[in-house]
């Protein structure tokens, strides 16, 4: 008897670890939602007539090791030379503890945006601990959470500083100083809203009557340091807004914006800790003075109080403002940079007040040493003060020492024709310093003892920073790195994350992020490149996005992608800013009307005001779809003026429109361009493509459909797929080049995480990404199919199904019990899950999304706290339970809980120990249910002393 092999196949490890529910679980959920296959369902969920005709075929899927070596490959077509180029973008030192615990960690890179506070406290200290850190090095009182990148953070000031600004000037000054991507995207943001930009030099330049605001650098990108407090008093003089662009490691020994004056001040903290990455991602901040803290667009942490009055950390002001303003918003930001900014702050505390000026110290002094040696070869330095960059002029040798110091695994930068600047950095040694000597034409032993010899410091006289910083208890821990790492472990531990349990939102796609799909993010040849280093050096990056975007145009229908939006809003204005590039360049200059659906997410017409469009809305119908009737007579009615239609398919409602093509057509027909939202990609992928039904456009979130984790709150990836007439149209490159302006500081805005989902597809292939489709879509039906009944399911498509996600109504609950959409939130946290998304698009409703991911218990056990909270409810619809008592109204209950008098009609195990709730692994929440209201009127949004904690408790307690 031997050994038989003829029915051997090999066995898909990487479809089905990224696929949750097995063979024989898909059979029982198809049972339950009365579907004889897969297939069969898709046919009732899936209308016909937008079917995709041929099947998605990238080849054969890569088991997760031949991926890895196969990125590996390219990935060693990247040159991670030593970078000394600068222009916000500087080597540094990702502290292995944080780089380990942090960046490469599941509970810290798998969890949501923290809108549900009491399960997100861990990051949500983290994020105030960020914002400790920018307003003590800005020296101004409130500081967000992060923006996405430097150069949108600057563009984010102007429109800043247009809104506070009480001057009648209409033009922004921008600080020629400035890096040159920052000045182009400001650029960019400016011209649509109809914003004359002066660039010029602040001391001769600058008229402080002739501008609502201004941006000055400090320091400016080729190392001049300038004292801004005469243009700030002015330009406040004449009523307008002072914003200063600063590098947060000069900060540590330069007079700061706050103490010059400033009113915004922003920059970069890639320098802390987060590794260059090609451009990003990386935390951009901003800091205001206490006047703009209300109009500051993004996300802030304030301190609040729970409901036994234990500090707690929550999102404060103007949290998801485009959501709620929608076309009179400030700004589309919808995510930031949330784990990046938890490994700046972490450096920060790492490295302590004292550990951070020794590194700016370092920094400095490798700068003048290099400066020195270079004055005593004989060359024209400057400028004659700076902080860690220098410009050197250089003449007709400026080819041949940028080629040597490659050769010395250099790179400098070229400015204009007959100079060189040079940045120093964190990792930056003698020998670094001696190389660039070498290259520059100096004997090796020569080299050696300029780059040693001791020097005196280059700072500006009059400039040294006199005020203190991070003076508070956190940034003064023991650093030993056991406390490190425990301090690391306890905010973790706070946060309920993928790595705990399912995260059902809708519209988010919270899937997988699978394990190997992160392991090349730290490796040097993607983590330590410079994006404007020599082309040659990036042709691994090149690779990627090349095969990437072919695969992602097969996926969606479309011609050509651009990688540069940074997040799925950057996204929605890169694809608009294409739609009115097209129609001047046609002559139609007057086309500006957007018609956009009021259920559509609400950085659509956020992201059409940006774009200088008016928006219309367009009616939706009894079923979700969008009303017909309505958009054909809002297009008849703007025909001469109408731009552009946004649509989210399927619909934000879950269900796959019949009508899509005809929205399409209607807008065609009267001069239109269709903006396809990609938020609900996940049900399209390899079943219907939007550049098929007759889109012209759609971004596409690489932070959902395509794996990249959401991070605690981004990053997030938002490229655009457009049909060949818009291809013309999208985003120039930074430095220059393009018929339209850059939207994002890097060319391929966030690149470093770009392998994420490019290994998913190189793994799934293009039948796993066709059955990741699927599953998603049966996943929605069974848990709809399960829960209808004790909750409705509020939209179907003709067929009876939903598409990915399904709404569930829980507002009858609210008239019957008493409970609402928030009591259910808040308990779900008692079984051990976040909630689904709450109140959108239908307010009192949670919209559940399951995603392919999620195996059949897990969903199970979703399915089980649905059922007991309903139970609950009923308890109270038939007077079993007290109406304002109960475990509902208390929840979320903490370990607290356990301990004490317990005077509640309902019992402890009841309220800790709910169906889904686990016995032995139970997620506790932190904090008891926050108080918003106290949040919002005692707003801090700093690490406040620890006395105040003690004054907020004995306040909450009265």
């Amino acid at each position: 008897m031997g050994y038989d092999f003829t029915d051997y196949e090999p066995y898909d490890f990487a479809n089905r670890r990224h696929i949750g529910p097995s063979p024989e679980e898909m059979a029982q959920m198809l049972a339950a939602v009365g579907a004889d296959s897969l297939d069969a369902l898709i046919d009732r969920a899936v209308p016909q007539g937008i079917r995709q005709l041929s099947p998605l075929d990238f080849g054969p899927a890569l088991s997760e090791q031949d991926a890895l070596s196969k990125v590996r490959a390219v990935a060693q077509k990247n040159a991670a030379m030593t970078s000394l180029i600068g222009m916000g973008w500087h080597g540094t030192v990702t502290p292995p503890v944080i780089r380990r615990n942090v960046l490469e960690n599941p509970a810290w890179y798998t969890a949501y945006t923290p809108y549900q506070p009491e399960i997100s406290q861990g990051r949500l200290e983290a994020l105030l601990n960020f914002q400790t850190l920018v307003s003590d090095l800005t020296g101004l009182p409130v500081a967000g959470a992060s923006l996405l990148d430097e150069a949108t953070a600057a563009a984010e000031a102007m429109t800043l500083a247009r809104r506070g600004s009480k001057s009648k000037a209409e033009a922004f000054f921008v600080d020629k100083a400035c890096h040159p991507q920052v000045i182009a995207v400001i650029r960019t943001r400016a011209e649509p809203l109809g914003i004359p930009v002066i660039v010029g030099d602040p001391e001769g330049d600058f008229d402080a009557e002739a501008a609502f605001g201004a941006l000055f650098a400090l320091p400016g990108t080729h190392g001049e340091i300038r004292d801004f407090s005469a243009q700030v008093a002015a330009l406040q003089a004449a009523k307008g807004v002072a914003a200063i662009a600063c590098d947060p490691m000069a900060m540590l020994l330069l007079k700061s914006p706050g103490e010059m004056g400033a009113d915004i001040a922003i920059g970069s903290a890639q320098r802390f800790g987060v590794p260059m990455g090609a451009g990003g991602p990386h935390a951009a901040f901003m800091a205001v003075s206490d006047k703009l803290k209300r109009s500051m667009p993004g996300r802030l942490v304030g301190v609040s109080v729970d409901a036994r009055g234990n500090r707690a950390y929550r999102l404060s002001l103007q949290t998801r403002e485009q959501h709620i303003r929608r076309e009179k918003a400030t700004s589309n930001i919808c995510t930031a940079q949330a784990l990046l900014a938890v490994i700046a702050s972490m450096y920060a505390v790492f490295h302590g007040p004292d550990g951070l000026k020794a590194i700016a110290q370092r920094i400095h002094l490798k700068a003048a040493r290099l400066a020195a040696g270079l004055e005593r070869m004989g060359f024209d330095v400057g400028p004659e003060a700076f902080f860690d960059t220098i410009t050197v002029k250089v003449g007709a040798l400026q080819g041949v020492i940028l080629r040597s110091a490659r050769a010395e695994g250099i790179n400098l930068r070229p400015v204009g024709e007959d100079a060189i600047g040079i940045a120093m950095d964190e990792p930056a040694t003698d020998d670094t310093i001696a190389a660039v000597l070498r290259a520059f034409g100096a004997e090796p032993e020569a080299a050696a003892q300029m780059a040693a010899a001791r020097v005196a410091h280059r700072l500006p006289e009059g400039m040294a920073r006199e005020s203190g910083y991070l003076s508070h208890p956190i940034f003064r821990m023991n650093r030993a790195e056991a406390e490190m790492t425990r301090y690391i472990r306890r905010l973790a531990d706070r946060d309920l994350a993928l790595d705990r349990a399912m995260i059902p939102l809708g519209s988010c796609t919270m899937k997988l992020n699978a394990t190997a799909e992160m392991i090349p993010l730290t490796w040097p040849e993607f983590a330590n490149v410079h994006p404007y280093a020599p082309e040659e050096q990036l042709a691994g990056y090149a690779e990627v996005v090349a095969d990437l975007s072919e695969k992602l145009c097969a996926v969606t229908g479309y011609d050509a992608v651009s990688m540069q939006p940074n997040s799925g809003a950057q996204g929605e204005y890169a694809g608009l800013l294409a739609i009115r590039g097209w129609h001047r360049a046609r002559g139609d200059a007057q086309r500006d009307v957007c018609l956009i659906p009021v259920s559509a997410h609400g950085t659509n017409p956020a992201s059409a005001q940006m774009a200088g469009m008016k928006v219309v809305p367009v009616k939706t119908a009894a079923n979700g779809d969008v009303d017909l009737s309505d958009l054909r007579a809002q297009a008849e009615k703007h025909a001469a003026k109408l731009a552009a239609c946004m649509i989210t398919y399927p619909s934000t409602h879950g269900v796959f429109e019949e009508t899509v093509r005809e929205v399409c057509k209607i807008t065609h027909d009267h001069g239109g361009q269709v903006y396809l939202d990609g938020a609900n990609l996940n049900a399209m992928v390899g079943v219907a493509r939007p550049g098929d039904v007759g889109a012209d456009v759609s971004h596409m979130n690489l932070h959902k459909t395509f794996c990249i984790p959401h991070g605690g709150g981004g990053p997030g990836m938002g490229p655009i797929g457009v049909k060949a007439h818009l291809a013309p149209f999208l985003p120039g490159h930074p430095l220059g080049g393009g018929r339209v302006g850059p939207v994002s500081a890097a060319p391929w805005g966030s690149p470093s995480i770009l392998p994420i989902s490019w290994m998913y597809c190189l793994m799934m292939g293009g039948a796993g990404l066709t059955q990741a489709t699927k599953v998603a879509i049966l996943a929605a039906n069974y848990v709809a199919a399960r829960l209808d009944g004790a909750y409705d399911v509020l939209f179907r498509g003709p067929g009876g199904c939903v598409a990915h996600e399904c709404i569930l109504d829980t507002r009858p609950l609210a008239e019957s019990a008493g409970v609402t959409v928030d009591d259910v939130a808040k308990r779900l946290m008692d079984n051990g899950f976040h909630a689904p998304t709450m109140s959108f698009p239908v307010p009192g409703t949670l919209m559940v999304e399951p995603t392919e991911s999620e195996p059949k218990a897990e969903l199970d056990r979703f399915i089980d706290a649905m059922l007991s909270i309903r139970a609950e409810a009923r308890d109270i619809e038939e007077g079993r339970a007290d109406p304002e008592n109960n475990a509902l109204k208390r929840a979320p209950h903490t370990v607290e809980d356990l301990v004490g008098a317990w005077e509640r009609p309902y019992s402890r195990e009841q309220a800790c120990y709910p169906p889904g709730a686990f016995r032995v692994d139970k997620y506790w929440p932190p904090v008891n249910r926050v108080d918003n209201a106290y949040g919002d009127r005692n707003l801090v949004c700093t690490c406040p002393p620890m006395e105040a904690y003690a004054e907020a408790d004995a306040e909450a307690a009265e």
